[in-house]
Order: C-alpha cells, then sequence, then structure tokens
C-alpha cells in the first residue's frame, strides 16, 4: 500500500481531540479501533493504515511471522545478524540487502551502511529493484515499495518476505490462509474516515509456489476425504511388500517418510541395486540433512525414469501428507506399468 508515511505538521491538543471527535462520529464509518494522535495528522486526502489488534493476535498470524524471522535468521547466521522485529529491522534495507545477496548468490552495488533516510531509501530501492527482477517473470503482484516498507507497514513487509521465501524455495513451511484485517484511515473534507479491508497474506503453498494446476490427491483431500483411508491403505501394503525385504516395516506414511532414509531404501529395492552409505544420512537428525536425503531419493527417482517429483523436499521433511502420497504414488504407478508389460510379454 503505497505512501503511507504521513506528512507532520504541528496541531494543539484540541485540533487531535476535534479530528477524533470527528472520526468517531463520521456517518457511516463507524470503527473499534483505536485512533492514536499520530495517527489523525494527515493531509487532506492522505491515508494511513494499521492492522487490527484482533488480527495481531491470531495464532495464524503470530505463527507466520515468527517462522519469518527463524528464516531470516537461519539464512544470515554467518553474518551474525539477529532479527527480533520485522518493522524495526528491515525498514532501511541493511537485513534485505544481505537477505538477497545470501539467497541469489549475488553482490548488490549498494553502500554498506546507511544513516541517513534519503540513503536508506536509495538502498530500498536498489534491493527491491533486484528482487522485482527476480519475482515478476514469475508472475509475482508486488504488494510493496520503498516508501512502504521505509515506513515500517508490516504487511508489505510480510507480503516481501512471503514472497521471497516462495521463490527461493525455503525449507520452511508457511502457515496456509492468513488473512487480516487491515484498518485505512483516510482523510476527506476534514473528517476521518475509517474502512476495513481484508489483506490474505497467504494462500497455500501449491498456489504461492505457482504450481496451479490441480491433481487427483488436491481433488482427494477437498472432495473424497473418507476415501483417503484406502488410497494410504494401498500406499502402505505396495511400500511394505518391498520394504519387508530388508525387515523393515511402514505404519504411518507421513512420519516414517519423512527423513527420506525409508525412500532411499526403496527406490533400491525397486531398481534392484545397492545405495552406498555414504550417499545418504542413514541416521538423520538435522533438517539439512532428512532434506538431503529426500533429495538424493527424488534424483535416484529421475535417473530411474520418472519426472522430477511435483513435491519439494521440504514438503516431505515438514510431514506434509499430500506430498508423500503424490511421491510414492508417483512409484508406485511405475511398478505397476512395469508389471502389466512383463505380463504381457
Amino acid at each position: 500500500m503505497a505512501g503511507l508515511l504521513c506528512k507532520r505538521r504541528k496541531k494543539g491538543v484540541s485540533d487531535l481531540q476535534e479530528e477524533g471527535k470527528n472520526a468517531i462520529n463520521a456517518p457511516m464509518n463507524p470503527s473499534a479501533v483505536d485512533i492514536h494522535p499520530e495517527d489523525t495528522l494527515l493531509e487532506e486526502n492522505e491515508e494511513r493504515t494499521m492492522i487490527d489488534p484482533n488480527s495481531k493476535e491470531d495464532p495464524k498470524f503470530k505463527e507466520l511471522i515468527k517462522v519469518l524471522i527463524d528464516w531470516i535468521n537461519d539464512v544470515l547466521v554467518e553474518e551474525r545478524i539477529i532479527v527480533k522485529q520485522l518493522e524495526e529491522d528491515l525498514y532501511d534495507g541493511q537485513v534485505l540487502q544481505k537477505l538477497l545477496e545470501k539467497l541469489a548468490d549475488r553482490k548488490l552495488n549498494v553502500a554498506e551502511v546507511t544513516q541517513s533516510e534519503i540513503g536508506q531509501k536509495q538502498k530500498l530501492q536498489t534491493v527491491l529493484e533486484a528482487v522485482h527482477d527476480l519475482l515478476r517473470p514469475h508472475g509475482w503482484t508486488i504488494k510493496w515499495n520503498v516508501d512502504s516498507i521505509h515506513g515500517k507497514n508490516l504487511i508489505s513487509i510480510l507480503h516481501l518476505l512471503v514472497a521471497l521465501a516462495m521463490h527461493f524455495r525455503a525449507p520452511i513451511r508457511l502457515p496456509e490462509h492468513v488473512s487480516v484485517q487491515v484498518v485505512v484511515v483516510r482523510k476527506r473534507e476534514g473528517l476521518l474516515q475509517t474502512t476495513h479491508v481484508t489483506e490474505e497474506l497467504t494462500t497455500t503453498t501449491e498456489m504461492m509456489m505457482g504450481r496451479f494446476e490441480r491433481d487427483a490427491f488436491d481433488t482427494l483431500f477437498d472432495h473424497a476425504p473418507d476415501k483417503l483411508s484406502v488410497v494410504k491403505k494401498s500406499l502402505i501394503t505396495f511400500v511394505n511388500k518391498h520394504l519387508n525385504k530388508l525387515n523393515l516395516e511402514v505404519t504411518e506414511l507421513e512420519t516414517q517418510f519423512a527423513d527420506g532414509v525409508y525412500l532411499v531404501l526403496l527406490m533400491g529395492l525397486l531398481e534392484d541395486y545397492f545405495v552406498p552409505l555414504h550417499n545418504f544420512y542413514l541416521t538423520p537428525e538435522s533438517f539439512d540433512q532428512k532434506v538431503h536425503n529426500v533429495s538424493f531419493a527424488f534424483e535416484l527417482m529421475q535417473d530411474g525414469g520418472l519426472k522430477k517429483p511435483k513435491a519439494r523436499p521440504e514438503d516431505v521433511v515438514n510431514l506434509d501428507l499430500k506430498s508423500t502420497l503424490r511421491v510414492l504414488y508417483n512409484l508406485f504407478t511405475k511398478i505397476k506399468l512395469i508389471a502389466t508389460a512383463t505380463a504381457v510379454h
């Protein structure tokens, strides 16, 4: 939301009280949100936005912020940068510069430290232009700009971070369908008018990744959850038929395949080869080690003639059942086709 920084001008306490009273009494514009004095310092036709306090307490909204902060700190751990509050730590462009350089593996031509507002905005301009060059070809809608980021607009900052996390396939799982109520305060003919709009911050992981094509599993989860247990049972029977050869047994698909070990072993059994133990972690402990295992299993699948799985390794590690089912069903289909071809011959 552009132009959120208000132009300050001196006013007396009585002026502020009068504007506050007008805002409360403005016809057809009721507001349950407290308007702070600084939010009433608006020129004619100017507007300011703020998140409804109730939305800030939404557990999914809090989770989204926490996941993004943890992700930034994890990416920038070598830079010894610790982000605690998104609005206060990202507005000047310094952290965003370091984050983009790390994610894109490129150096930006900007001054390292900028104290002045002009310098900060110049840095932000350079950083955001680089972000836009990356995102626009993939159809991302740009919902932020220099003024909104520098103005510490949390909604704009969250839109930017969600886009970066999705574009760079961050090894995190963002909460889905996060929306907040935003209060827009406008000044019209000397009166403060407030309206409420719903701002959608996340949809589903697949939609945000740009994979809009739906498949049988989307339909299964959305419209036929009663048939889900049948599909799971069939896949469990399929994988156990092979894993039992190693005295291994699966009872829970989403949890037992999450570290990638069973996937790697299953590929070796299906393709009839031994997978050298130094190629994967037999007892993975960290998230990265598990992602390595699943990614390695995906490589083995492609080597075996399968298409690259639609699921992300991170989704499998994060116990996403739909992603795990897609991966296993691809294997199941391939083996079924081979068995059919063999029977024909």
